[in-house]
């Protein structure tokens, strides 16, 4: 392979890696956060033993790492230009220099279509719901292609051709069990409905199948014109290049055009409010203020978290109450910031019921990282150790997880410890001390009874206040401020 074609490839995955950390890094945090891989073996086995369970359980082992967004990007990049390598390798593409000009058995034009493939898996990972194991189904299904052809032309070329059909035999079933239906050339109902391509298990990948294809007919291709000897000249020395740089830029334009900068920018804010970012979510709302639901959520989180959100409010957009605390939706995604808002004002209780609902909807039956960590948290606020406790044991067997599981787990039962900290000590001061009815909208009783409960609360203070603003409720605005008196 010449120094040429991997100097190509290289810059092809630069641009993957480039554009995935920079400009869709939270894409790669969203998809994190919905599973949660575990170093144990039940685990390991639960997941290999269905049909494109290595597949599915390469593809979970990588996402973990999305936590990092250039890690994650880096993985892509790799991932998608071993395709396009192995692509061309098998597509018999016998490139060489010969006395500075290019020299190829199969058209100089093919080159540029060895990278189709990966183009249409980086346009399937725009979409947030697009797992990596549908690009693992597809490496692994070339690998075990590259291999089986290099034993097959070994045997052949022996004479042994009855020989060389049995690994054929042996092996496609194998394959079918190993990454799923995508090692199929045409895809059948109902083999790919269990395997984890995409999250929306009724939903069908179709940028997966088209890359998948792609391959074949690329295949195709090659035994159309492979008996075509091409002779080198100047001018088709520069053909390989003009052929990538058409594909590059056709391709790199739909990657652009539809890569969703708004869904980034909304689960921007998400991330940063995960991570109580507070400061860096005043500076982003500075700079351009949100006009979504999840975003005004999270900036006026903020806000309240910087006691600055009866002074700022008026500052920044805001759809009414709809902004402040919004009614919690059954789906995995939205009712996170939300559940942030209810955690940080002291309503523990809600906020562990709208993570715990909010995991369940996830619609590949996954567990979360990040609900587990927020749930080991509000029963340990709670007194609820046992239930903590089966959690933290969880998340012991992540590899991201693991130093704070470890670090929570000693807090267990030692009320002391709790009371010590800043973080949950307050919160369980703050908590509601009777119960009560909770309905999915939030009302200005439960924050005025979660206030006067402790009158410390300033969250819940300045939650009530913007509450009977953004309402004009100027009647029990005046009420409650004579029984704050």
């Amino acid at each position: 392979m010449s120094s040429v074609r991997y100097l190509i490839s290289s810059l092809f995955g630069v641009a993957v890696l480039l554009f995935f950390a920079l400009a869709y890094p939270h894409h790669l945090h969203y998809q994190e956060q919905f599973q949660l891989f575990l170093f144990d073996s039940n685990y390991v086995w639960d997941i290999v033993r269905q049909p494109g369970g290595v597949a599915d359980l390469l593809g979970r082992f990588c996402t973990q790492f999305f936590l990092y967004a250039w890690v994650g990007a880096a993985i892509i990049a790799i991932l998608l230009s071993a395709i396009q390598l192995l692509t061309l390798r098998l597509s018999n593409g016998q490139w060489s220099m010969v006395n500075g000009q290019w020299s190829m058995v199969n058209g100089q034009w093919s080159y540029g279509l060895t990278f189709v493939p990966s183009f249409l898996l980086w346009l399937y990972l725009l979409d947030e719901n697009a797992l990596l194991s549908g690009v693992w189904a597809v490496l692994l299904t070339l690998l075990v292609v590259w291999i089986m052809g290099t034993v097959l032309r070994d045997t052949v070329s022996k004479g042994n051709r009855i020989i060389g059909t049995v690994p054929v035999i042996i092996v496609l079933p194998l394959l079918y069990f190993l990454v799923g239906p995508v090692c199929l050339p045409i895809p059948i109902e109902g083999l790919w409905l269990g395997v984890h391509y995409y999250r929306y298990p009724t939903v069908f990948p179709w940028l997966l199948w088209g890359a998948a294809l792609s391959i074949w007919v690329l295949f195709g291709l090659y035994l159309l014109i492979r008996r075509r000897q091409v002779h080198s000249s100047r001018l088709s020395s520069l053909i390989p290049y003009l052929s990538f740089a058409i594909v590059a830029a056709i391709m790199g334009s739909f990657v652009w055009k539809n890569a969703n900068f708004k869904a980034e920018r909304v689960m921007q804010y998400d991330f940063m409010a995960r991570h109580q970012q507070w400061n860096r979510i005043l500076q982003t709302i500075s700079a351009e203020k949100p006009n979504n639901q999840i975003g005004v959520t999270v900036q006026n989180l903020a806000l309240a978290m910087r006691g600055m959100l009866l002074e700022q409010m008026a500052n920044f957009n805001q759809n009414g109450i709809v902004g402040l605390l919004p009614d919690v939706k059954e789906d995995a995604a939205s009712p996170l910031p939300t559940a942030e808002a209810f955690y940080q004002l002291g309503m523990i209780n809600v906020a562990q019921r709208t993570v715990f609902e909010a995991q369940e909807a996830i619609l590949d039956f996954q567990k979360s990282s990040r609900c587990y960590q927020r749930l080991a948290q509000t029963n340990l606020i709670n007194g609820q150790y046992e239930v903590a406790r089966k959690y933290l044991s969880a998340l012991q067997k992540t590899l991201f997880y693991r130093d704070w599981a470890n670090e929570t787990l000693p807090l267990l039962g030692n009320e002391e410890a709790i009371a010590r900290h800043p973080e949950y000590g307050r919160l369980r001061q703050w908590a509601y001390k009777d119960e009560f009815y909770f309905s999915d909208h939030v009302t200005p009783e439960m924050l005025e009874s979660l206030y006067f409960g402790n009158t410390d609360n300033r969250m819940a203070y300045q939650y009530l206040l913007a509450y009977y603003v953004l309402t004009g409720d100027r009647e029990r605005y005046n009420q409650f401020m004579s029984k704050k008196q």
